[in-house]
Parts: structure tokens; sequence; C-alpha cells
């Protein structure tokens, strides 16, 4: 079977590169750049099938390329999640052509302009939470509905939660808010989905090195709580795709419910 894509795929696979017997397949949102692609990379150098969900193709398309040497199969499927009808096509994509699914990584996400809070206008504030937290609960919702119907039954999901999760940067109400809010959304799937063998984690991430944090080292750096600015610490993204793989290799009667992953010197901690 040839995909529209152009990635070669068989119609169903149960075997893996691993020898374990089980073929491993996940869905990656955001899996054109930055860390969605760290970890899709990482998933595939784990004995994944990766199913690559992202507004635009051609990163997608990078994507699948970039794994072709690893020997599992890529699946590159166009998807905005802020859009439910986009989301209920990928999964259902994923179904006719994996026939399973053992991991979700959540990851797409948007922010917005740094306004003051009473000046953020309403579309935007609508806009990053229909993609931050209402498109992370509607793949939450597909997957859940994949991974308790499968045999063998369970799976995991892990939502990218951020640093924002636990504290804020000046003017950013909207992506801190919906951060917030993902914990909310991690704790109930992990407590409402016990009975399907289903596990949920959170991974809050500082500072990994994406095109989206560029400006932290570029000029006089981001705007700091007491108004001055400053050049932020990075890390490498690639860090995070083990730290998702480190997730995934867990069997399911054991979860890391929150792990945060940053930048060591990164003004978090404390004062800094």
């Amino acid at each position: 079977m040839i995909p529209k894509s152009g990635n070669r795929f068989p119609d169903k696979i149960t075997l893996n590169e691993q020898g374990d017997g089980m073929a491993k397949f996940a869905v990656v949102t955001g899996a054109g750049t930055g860390v969605g692609k760290a970890v899709a990379l990482a998933l595939a150098q784990a004995g994944y099938s990766v199913a690559l969900a992202g507004r635009r193709k051609e990163p997608l398309e990078e994507t699948a390329a970039a794994m072709q040497g690893i020997g599992t199969q890529a699946l590159v499927v166009p998807t905005d999640v802020a859009s439910r009808d986009s989301i209920l096509a990928l999964f259902e994509t994923v179904r006719s052509t994996f026939g399973r699914l053992d991991l979700l990584f959540n990851n797409a996400g948007i922010g917005a302009p740094a306004v003051p809070l009473e000046d953020l206008p309403f579309d935007t504030w609508q806009q990053v939470v229909a993609t931050n937290l209402t498109g992370m609960f509607v793949c939450t919702q597909e997957a859940i509905k994949i991974m308790k119907a499968q045999s063998p039954r369970g799976g995991r999901i892990v939502n990218n939660g951020s640093i924002s999760a636990h504290a804020p940067r000046p003017f950013s109400v909207a992506y801190t808010a919906t951060k917030h809010a993902v914990t909310g959304l991690t704790k109930s799937t992990s407590l409402d989905c016990r009975g399907y063998d289903i596990c949920c984690s959170q991974i809050d991430i500082g500072n990994a090195a994406t095109p989206l944090t560029d400006r932290m080292v570029q000029g006089d750096g981001v705007l700091q709580p007491d108004g001055r600015k400053m050049i932020e610490p990075r890390m490498s993204a690639d860090d995070v795709g083990r730290a998702v793989v480190y997730i995934a290799g867990l069997p399911l009667d054991t979860n890391v419910l929150f792990m945060t992953v940053m930048a060591n010197t990164m003004p978090f901690v404390g004062r800094g």
C-alpha cells in the first residue's frame, strides 16, 4: 500500500525490528519541527512507526524523510488540531492504517503576542484555547477509543505541558492558562483511564532549542518579571525525545505522572 504522502506502508504491521513480537505505533502532533520532530525521531529509533501530524505538509515530509534510514514507518497526516473534524480524520487514518495505537504525544501548541492581559484580542484567546487545550482534549478522546478497544489493550498518552504549567512569563496569559489546564487534563485522563490500562503523563519542557525559542538567545533576550531582558540558556530538543522514550518504555503498571525537563541554568528554580 502506498499512502498519498508517498511513504511506503504495509496495510498492517505485525512485527518490529526490536524483536519483542509486537509492532509499536505512535501519533505525534506538531511533528514537523522542534520538539515534535525530535520526539518523532526518538520514537522511531526506539522501534515505533509514527503518524506525523501537523498543519503544514512540507515539514512533516521532512521529518518522514529523516526517519527513512531508521527502518520504521512514517505516515504523514496534515492535521489542524484546532479543528475537531481534522482530528477525527487523523485518528481514523491511524486506525485504518496501523490497526492500533500505543502512544500519543500531544505536542501541538501555539502562543500569542506578548501584550498586557487586558489588551489580548478575544479571537487570539480563543485560537490558543482551541489549539492548546480543546485540540489536546479531542486527540486524547480519540486515542482512548482506540487504546481501550485494541488487543492487547492499553497505551500511553504524553502531554506537553511546558514549564508555563507551573509559572508564567510576563504577558503570556493565554498560553499559561491553557498549559495550567493541561495539568488538569493529564490528571483526569490518568484517573479515568486506569481501568483501560492507559497511562497519562505530562512532560514540562523548559527552553528546548527550537525555532520558537530562538528569540531567547537573540539581541537582549527575553523579558523577565522585573522588567529586564536577558539571554536564557537552552537545551537540546533531542533530550526531550529521550525523556519521552523513557516514559514510553515503562510497563503499563507504572507511570511517570509529571516530569520536568529543562535547561539546568535557566531562570526557573528559585531566583534562577
